[in-house]
């Protein structure tokens, strides 16, 4: 058991603290059973004249869309909207695990990022279609390999959302991320690093900040004891940075 799982379990927060219908008085969430499987989250007291923010969450290796019901209890259940494909990969194809079956990532492949980024703009659609959403206050986030795909999106379209959000997910290489550089200087970046994370050393994350210094990015580096790329502290900052975002930047409100 990891420790996200731990503490969710001592919390009582667990995945079946969420009650999973259509009562909106109560944190809603619900599998998205179209052309890409993924999970719907409604925040508790959903009020229909206010135009939440929208999370995306793309989950980690190994986890699938349902990673979304154990953090949002750990980022906040009156917030946000929130939605969350599932990786564009099975982690293990050939496994006859139950638990492997459903494990999936988010590769590096070329036509990984094509299927990747249209998961991500279809749910944001439907994300629209169930809920008020704020047009100009739309998140993109994950962890790990979902953290760098967050990434590789939102450099791709530093236009269309508010900010982006990565927990212990290395900056993509390939592709030229960089390559809309002008508009990505405006689009405010979260990176969050465990110091004894062995896929992500304090020498990568050294080489990323002249990266980002070099580049004139808007980058919020943040880094954790321990090695985990996913831990509770991460979550509850990452709700503080975002809300910060909507709270305060007039360009970005609704």
């Amino acid at each position: 058991m990891n420790r996200l799982d731990s503490l969710l379990e001592q919390s009582g927060a667990a995945e079946g603290a969420l009650q999973l219908d259509h009562d909106f008085g109560s944190a809603v969430a619900r599998q998205h059973k179209g052309e890409h499987p993924a999970t719907v989250f409604g925040p508790v007291h959903y009020e229909r004249n206010y135009a939440y923010p929208l999370l995306v969450w793309l989950h980690g290796a190994g986890q699938n869309e349902r990673q979304l019901v154990k953090i949002m209890p750990l980022v906040s259940l009156r917030n946000y909207v929130a939605v969350a494909p599932r990786g564009t990969r099975r982690l293990d194809e050939t496994s006859e695990s139950a638990l492997q079956r459903n494990a999936y990532t988010w590769p590096r492949h070329e036509g990984d990022f094509d299927a990747a980024e249209h998961c991500v703009f279809d749910l944001i659609e439907e994300a629209r279609r169930q809920y008020h959403v704020a047009r100009r206050r739309i998140f993109l986030a994950g962890s790990d390999a979902g953290g760098t795909m967050a990434l590789r999106i939102a450099l791709a379209h530093p236009d269309l959302f508010a900010g982006v959000l990565s927990l212990g997910g290395v900056f993509p290489s390939g592709r030229a991320p960089l390559a809309r550089l002008v508009e990505a200087r405006r689009l405010p970046i979260f990176l969050a690093h465990g110091r004894d994370d062995a896929s992500f050393s304090d020498e990568a994350v050294g080489a990323q900040l002249k990266l980002f210094h070099a580049a004139g990015l808007q980058v919020s580096l943040r880094q954790y004891p321990g090695g985990a790329s996913l831990a509770p502290r991460m979550l509850s900052d990452m709700d503080r940075w975002v809300m910060d975002i909507v709270t305060g930047g007039a360009a970005r409100t609704a």
